[in-house]
């Protein structure tokens, strides 16, 4: 397995250090940059291939809630605060975990390892998520299991996700869409907007950069625009005549 590359952004001077400290001596972390604010990180985030960011959330300038939307999809989120209340929302945005500070090595180690188990999961050529027939959530008070062929698209609502079958009925279950994510098998289900995942094999029709399920418009957000276009150029027949 490689290493993952980190990156940390947090604006108190100490907090940051000790960060770093971690990541160094973390034997399958490589520190890319530490910044004390969003909008230095930005061109190295968003232009790099980074793996795993530590943010802060309470910063002046710009918030780590904020800033997490405009980092790519595939870097995992890890937010550092000092502030229990952010906990909610941080999930809200898909972060991979939440630490509060001041963080001890033990907690960091976990979440890093969480990210760790995420990357191998989702780049191993034959994971165990990728030959999944069936996923089980919870839904009020019942355990359902649910076959993967039958899942049309997931949406975001919150706390909430909301699993729309083939079959026209729908499944409610409290997570979040990025643990909903993380249980789907690899290479079968794509991320096309913050709200919504999307069972590829499904898909029948695309119209002006939404896809369309029925009567149900599923839009293609910019952030996500790009992995679904080459998805499309993938699996697109070439129109160039034979000679």
């Amino acid at each position: 397995m490689r290493k993952l590359r980190c990156c940390i952004i947090d604006d108190e001077p100490l907090a940051l250090e000790l960060i770093k400290s971690y990541v160094e001596k973390t034997p399958f972390l490589e520190l890319v940059n530490a910044f004390p604010s969003a909008s230095m990180a930005v061109r190295t985030i968003i232009g790099n291939d980074i793996d795993l960011l530590f943010l802060d959330i309470q910063m002046d300038e710009l918030n780590g809630i904020e800033f997490a939307r405009v980092v790519p999809p595939r870097c995992r989120i890890v937010f550092i605060t000092a502030f229990a209340q952010y906990a909610v929302e941080g999930f809200r945005a898909n972060a991979l975990d939440y630490l509060l500070k001041p963080v001890s090595y033990t907690e960091f180690m976990e979440a890093a390892n969480k990210a760790l188990q995420w990357f191998k999961l989702v780049e191993s050529p034959a994971t165990a998520t990728a030959e999944k027939k069936h996923i089980i959530v919870k839904s009020e008070y019942k355990l359902l299991q649910i076959p993967v062929d039958d899942i049309l698209y997931i949406e975001g609502l919150k706390d909430y996700v909301r699993i729309y079958l083939t079959d026209g009925s729908t499944v409610m279950s409290l997570m979040s869409l990025r643990t909903m994510e993380m249980g789907l098998p690899a290479g079968q289900f794509m991320r096309v907007h913050r709200s919504f995942i999307v069972h590829t094999s499904k898909i029948k029709v695309i119209e002006r950069n939404r896809i369309v399920f029925g009567k149900q418009y599923i839009p293609i957000s910019d952030s996500y625009k790009n992995d679904f276009n080459d998805y499309v150029a993938r699996n697109t027949l070439s129109t160039t005549k034979d000679e």
